[in-house]
């Protein structure tokens, strides 16, 4: 008995509240926290160092996980955001912070400057709903087509102005971006027989499976940037981003077209024995005490030539079944594309192409 009466009572009542740094000490510690618990989006923080990578790999990749993951806590709270929900807010494309969908709106309706917002779709509007909704005269004449009359819209009010904005995003602009996709199958590599082959396989891309709700988020990017461009600060939605960063591209089989096989430079040729100097009798070169003479180098295993064909198909597999952008990230840093084609803009080239076309595949209609 006496020991229960020793135990402190449980407060109850407590009001909940975000935990909100102050400095940026906190902010880093938060920061750390956060990172060390495997809460940061991989987006931000990367891939993880192999087990066997080292200390040093390891003190890399945590300060530099950690510094991302602190700037996203920064970043959301110039706009009111609380550290944790900044997380899943936010995204990294082309190196620079961008909001998810649901983000922006948030980021607009928590500011307090929103009277209204506002998103919906229209397929064959007539042109006299196109007016109701508030479309400028100007704009509705000019959708004579299905496609420009089929809609996702939002409209937004300011309410320390007034202001009212709305922006319509239609099949006919969607198809004019190369967004719009309505095959129900694409190339993709499959196993078959214990082989991996092309073959048809379901349509995985946001503009098939969602085509209504990613009108709508473009329609909601476009409105609420103009209109409450000083809410934002500067911060583009993740599709902007992607236009902007050239990630999304017109739609193609993922199939690759038939290629030549690209040829690695042919290597420096061997040294003739002749035109090495000779052992002498006490088998060392008389010039470097201890050392063997060029001949021996001569003799070395010369190192096996690159297989670029290899490289891109595996790279391609790889790709095929990433399902989300931060695994196309991973596999990018895997494959160590930069590096490998420091100096061969062509092949670079290359594998830029081919990630954005899977990145244009995947682009997610929302997240956080």
């Amino acid at each position: 008995m006496n020991e229960r009466a020793q135990v402190p009572a449980l407060m109850v009542g407590g009001a909940i509240s975000a935990i909100i740094p102050q400095s940026i000490e906190e902010t880093w510690r938060l920061a750390t926290m956060i990172v060390e618990a495997g809460l940061a989006p991989q987006a931000l923080v990367g891939r993880e160092p192999a087990e066997d990578a080292g200390d040093d790999a390891w003190k890399r990749w945590g300060k530099k996980g950690t510094s991302a993951v602190a700037i996203v806590i920064m970043s959301g709270a110039e706009l009111g955001l609380p550290p944790m929900v900044a997380l899943r807010s936010f995204t990294v494309i082309g190196g620079k912070p961008a909001l998810y969908g649901d983000g922006l709106i948030n980021v607009v309706r928590k500011s307090g400057r929103a009277k209204s917002v506002e998103l919906g779709y229209l397929r064959d509007a007539r042109k006299e709903a196109l007016l109701n909704l508030g479309l400028h005269k100007d704009v509705v004449a000019q959708m004579n087509t299905v496609d420009e009359r089929t809609i996702g819209w939002c409209k937004a009010v300011r309410s320390d102005t007034g202001e009212m904005k709305v922006e319509a995003y239609s099949v006919a602009d969607a198809k004019q971006a190369g967004l719009w996709d309505e095959r129900p199958t694409r190339r993709g590599k499959v196993w078959k027989n214990n082989q991996h082959v092309w073959d048809d396989v379901p349509n995985d891309s946001s503009w098939f499976r969602h085509p209504k709700r990613m009108k709508q988020w473009r329609a909601a990017g476009f409105c609420l940037r103009e209109l409450f461009g000083d809410v934002l600060g500067g911060v583009r939605d993740e599709f902007e981003a992607r236009e902007i960063a050239g990630d999304l591209i017109e739609h193609h089989d993922d199939e690759p077209a038939p290629r030549a096989r690209l040829t690695p430079p042919s290597p420096p040729p061997v040294p003739s024995l002749d035109a090495v100097d000779p052992i002498p009798e006490n088998g060392f070169d008389k010039d470097v005490e201890g050392m063997h003479d060029g001949a021996e180098a001569a003799e070395e295993e010369q190192p096996a030539a690159f297989d670029y064909g290899k490289f891109f198909e595996d790279f391609q597999i790889a790709l095929q079944g990433a399902k989300s952008t931060a695994a196309v990230e991973e596999i990018w840093t895997e494959f160590d594309v930069e590096a490998q084609f420091h100096d061969d803009e062509s092949s670079r080239q290359l594998a830029d192409k081919i990630k954005a076309r899977r990145l244009a595949a995947l682009a997610p209609p929302s997240a956080g």
